[in-house]
């Protein structure tokens, strides 16, 4: 057996608390929102910084209907939080959690 496979689960049943029905419903609908891949490439797009709907329009060669769509799902799962300027709206990934929830799963995803 390769003692290095085990070594994730034996830090992962020490660390974190058991995770009641609600909790797991509540995580399930986020990882089933990143479960979209323009979801992901719109995470992707504000880790680098707040943008507003025309520009990620712009680089996802998308509608700004269907940026808007995806983008109050996600909002929706405090995932990305938006602000008003004038007539644009400005988005931003929620809070440091969703840059370090994204990056270990395209770290994973590069790893595999």
């Amino acid at each position: 057996m390769n003692a290095g496979m085990d070594q994730p689960q034996e830090s992962c049943a020490l660390s974190l608390p058991f995770v009641d029905e609600q909790t797991a419903a509540r995580l399930a609908e986020i990882f089933k929102a990143l479960s979209d891949p323009t979801r992901v490439r719109l995470i992707a797009a504000l880790c680098a910084g707040e943008r507003c709907v025309h520009e990620l329009a712009e680089q996802l060669e998308m509608s700004q209907s269907a940026i808007s769509h995806q983008l109050r799902t996600l909002r929706q799962l405090h995932l990305v939080r938006s602000h008003k300027e004038g007539r644009h709206v400005y988005y931003a990934l929620d809070d440091d959690h969703v840059l370090t929830l994204f990056a270990q799963g395209l770290d994973h995803v590069q790893h595999i």
